[in-house]
């Protein structure tokens, strides 16, 4: 059953200004809804965060091709790592953004595209797209099935995936103003919208790290307190963090002008910002690849992915090239990516093209989260080792907290429980359900605790299997037979309450 978003979010993490409950819902419509509120609204300092993801991938190291944790670039060895810079705003600048995101720019954007059916085929991501029953939205599953589904119909062709270096860091200001200004059908931008404008491109943040000010942790002292005072926040007001010694950053990245550049991401209109920026891009591909050239094209943030004739690589790799560098963006040539599809002894088969032109076969095309060999279709390797990680890393860290119990209050035996790591990573978190919860406000110094269901929507397990279904590729289920196999030998190394052990 699909369900439209709500613009409201009861956000639960702490930040500069105070959570804003369902309760004073009215309120914050009352506020968002006003234009001349908005354009007079003083956005806070965000907070910014680094996301790492550790990868294991081949690299060529002066010729040589080996898979390894670290790359060779200009000459350095560097770390393969992905760090990823998230910044997330205030409960009520988070409230506006959402507001205008959902409520007045997002049926503006999405009335522009469906004039043009092509166009509005071609962009998949932060889109609400109903699937062909008009049951649900899609989502990533179905987006890599429309480009299998579409290499299967045309049997011999090329897959192009590229990359846009850099995204949100990279656009240019001026060139987001005038799409925002084209998609409200104005010349200039209201100044309600001029004020979100100054907010998502000269932006200030506080580093989270630099919060951590007790030994590379938070003050819990200082936070309880202000929790009972009914405020969850980091400080009692914003002019205790402007006087206080944590240093506030400024956009300060230039372009090769000398120019400020780039969005935050993170906050809730940053990926339909990212959309508008793109649609001039996403026209020009549609109108001289998609129309004169039978070129498929689909575009999910900053992945693109072109199929084409062999003979047509050139000239769509340069068009493409072309075409965003007039907006001002690169494409990463290091994450490009060329796969030839053709058939092989009656069964569809991948190819990659490498620089010199000569083709390796049996290498996938790898799009949003997984492999595609023409005759099957799996999940992405290192998206499986990231399940596996994250289970003996979770598994690891609660028996460490145990141990930690044991030796505060003396205890020979305290032993985990397994009921969550279950739910997590194995079949039996594989269904939705009604998990208890809890949640504690203190309302005049008093705590009041509230217990409520929460929604257990399953969890990596359930993707996979959905997507084994969706994509109609039972190996995808095969590659997860043994979950609960390295579930049980990893659970086996501490002390598991109700765990077999060998004899």
């Amino acid at each position: 059953m699909k369900k439209e978003k709500d613009w409201f979010k009861d956000r639960g993490y702490p930040h500069f200004s105070n959570k804003t409950p369902l309760s004073i819902r009215k309120n914050i419509e009352r506020y968002v809804t006003s234009s001349l509120k908005v354009s007079k609204h003083s956005f806070s300092p965000l907070i910014f965060k680094e996301i790492k993801q550790r990868r294991y991938k081949s690299s060529d190291f002066n010729g040589k091709i080996r898979r390894s944790h670290r790359k060779q670039k200009n000459e350095a060895i560097i770390s393969n790592t992905k760090v990823r810079n998230i910044l997330y705003a205030t409960h009520i600048d988070a409230h506006i953004y959402s507001y205008y995101t959902q409520q007045i720019i997002t049926p503006k954007y999405e009335s522009y595209l469906k004039q043009k059916t092509l166009l509005s085929d071609s962009v998949t991501a932060y889109r609400q797209i109903e699937t062909d029953d008009k049951l649900k939205f899609k989502n990533n599953v179905h987006f890599a099935k429309d480009v299998f589904e579409e290499i299967k119909r045309r049997e011999n062709c090329v897959a192009l995936v590229l990359d846009i270096e850099n995204f949100f860091p990279s656009l240019n200001h001026k060139q987001l103003k005038l799409a925002w200004a084209k998609i409200l059908d104005h010349k200039s931008l209201p100044k309600d919208h001029y004020n979100l404008f100054k907010a998502t491109t000269r932006f200030s943040y506080v580093k989270l790290k630099d919060l951590k000010t007790k030994k590379g942790h938070f003050d819990e002292k200082e936070l309880a307190k202000y929790k009972k005072k009914g405020k969850h926040t980091f400080f009692e007001s914003i002019h205790d963090l402007i006087e206080s010694d944590i240093i506030i950053h400024k956009n300060q990245k230039l372009d090769d002008s000398k120019t400020l550049m780039g969005i935050p991401q993170g906050l809730p209109i940053s990926a339909l910002l990212a959309n508008i920026y793109m649609l001039s891009f996403d026209e020009a591909i549609v109108n001289s690849l998609v129309l004169d050239h039978d070129v498929y094209y689909r575009r999910y943030s900053d992945d693109i992915v072109v199929l084409c004739k062999e003979n047509q690589i050139d000239l769509v790799q340069d068009f493409i090239i072309s075409e965003i560098e007039k907006i001002k963006l690169k494409i990463s040539k290091e994450k490009t990516e060329k796969t030839l599809f053709k058939i092989n002894q009656n069964r569809l088969q991948s190819y990659n093209i490498s620089n010199d032109g000569t083709l390796k076969e049996n290498i996938p095309l790898n799009y949003l989260g997984f492999e595609f060999y023409g005759y099957q279709t799996l999940i992405k390797s290192k998206n499986l080792a990231k399940f596996y990680r994250e289970m003996k890393q979770t598994i690891k860290r609660k028996h460490k907290r145990v141990e930690t119990i044991k030796e505060k209050h003396l205890l020979d035996e305290a032993p985990i429980f397994k009921r969550k790591i279950y739910r997590l990573f194995s079949y039996k978190g594989v269904k939705t359900r009604e998990i208890q919860s809890k949640r504690t406000d203190y309302i005049n110094g008093k705590a009041h605790t509230q217990y409520f269901n929460r929604k257990f929507r399953g969890n990596y397990l359930r993707y996979a299997y959905k997507a084994s279904e969706e994509l109609e590729a039972p190996e995808i289920k095969r590659q997860l037979r043994n979950h609960w196999k390295i579930l049980q030998k990893a659970m086996k190394k501490y002390d598991f309450s109700n765990v077999k052990k060998d004899s």
